[in-house]
């Protein structure tokens, strides 16, 4: 595994054996501030970019889909929890959602945030989700 990017308490990693596919800009995102603004300072947070097979199993395993997604988020702890995130996948979806490559990796980080913090997809969610991405794109 390669750290992309660590502060105190935010860690980005990758599994890939190919970085390429990940935008140079993405490892520069604030992700401490966002992060912070949306879980508080004191959460510990964890984001891992996975390929197909890695995020396909554990979709499998944790949500019985035998499919390959673009994220998944585990809260592991009231202040731990990580994100799965396959750019793969992600670099797909931000097409069919007309967002660029990178506003989509971005969104991905912002909407596994809001998960951990406990919401369920609906307006409320994006709503905030709207507002963040608007602040930090």
């Amino acid at each position: 595994m390669k750290i992309l990017y660590a502060t105190h308490n935010v860690f980005l990693s990758s599994t890939l054996k190919n970085n390429l596919v990940v935008p140079k800009n993405f490892k520069k995102l604030p992700f401490d501030k966002i992060k912070n603004g949306i879980l508080g300072k004191k959460y510990e947070l964890s984001i891992v970019l996975v390929g197909k097979d890695r995020i396909k199993n554990l979709n499998k395993i944790y949500r019985q889909k035998e499919v390959a997604t673009d994220i998944l988020s585990f809260p592991l702890s009231k202040e731990n929890g990580e994100i799965f995130i396959n750019p793969q996948v992600a670099k797909i979806k931000a097409k069919k959602f007309e967002f660029t490559y990178e506003n989509y990796l971005l969104f991905l980080v912002i909407h596994g945030l809001f998960h951990l913090k406990g919401m369920k997809h609906g307006s409320l969610m994006e709503k905030q989700e709207k507002k963040y991405l608007k602040n930090f794109s």
